[in-house]
């Protein structure tokens, strides 16, 4: 039996270095990355949420929009991930009795995938809802911040 080869980070090169991975080579494909996390908020926080009656604003349009933002700018703030030209994004916030459960969808046509894109959508919606429930609730807690399933490229489908 073939022993699989040890897995190795794409973005080390032979000298130790960071680098960007070159994505030359590859063939554009349509790909596709949903990524989600949570934030919990106490009961009497998301009670004033569901009110309209925090003085930021409608939480969940603000956050919403945030993600789509976040997405569009994913190159700009992690160092190795390449601009991406995206077809698609849809950031969804689910209330929940103890806070939000949310989600993006990333598509784009590209040599390289939308997981980071997708990833820090859900994460600066999350940041968006702590930043404006934060005087109503200073324990909020985000987490289960998980790629959930991404398609197209060479390594093929994934799905957590």
């Amino acid at each position: 039996m073939a022993k699989k080869p040890e897995p190795k980070l794409s973005h080390v090169g032979t000298d130790g270095r960071a680098r960007m991975v070159d994505v030359s080579a590859k063939a554009v494909t349509t790909r596709e990355a949903v990524a989600s996390a949570r934030i919990f908020i106490a009961p009497a926080a998301m009670r004033l949420v569901r009110a309209g009656r925090l003085p930021k604003g409608p939480v969940e349009e603000v956050a919403r929009l945030a993600g789509v933002m976040a997405a569009k700018r994913t190159a700009d703030v992690i160092p190795l991930c390449h601009p991406l030209p995206l077809s698609f994004v849809d950031v969804e916030l689910v209330p929940r009795r103890d806070g939000f459960a949310i989600s993006a969808r990333v598509v784009t046509e590209a040599k390289t995938g939308a997981e980071m894109e997708a990833l820090h959508a859900v994460t600066v919606a999350a940041l968006t809802v702590y930043d404006m429930v934060k005087a109503a609730d200073p324990r909020m807690e985000i987490g289960e911040i998980v790629l959930r399933r991404k398609t197209g490229g060479r390594s093929g489908p994934f799905r957590r």
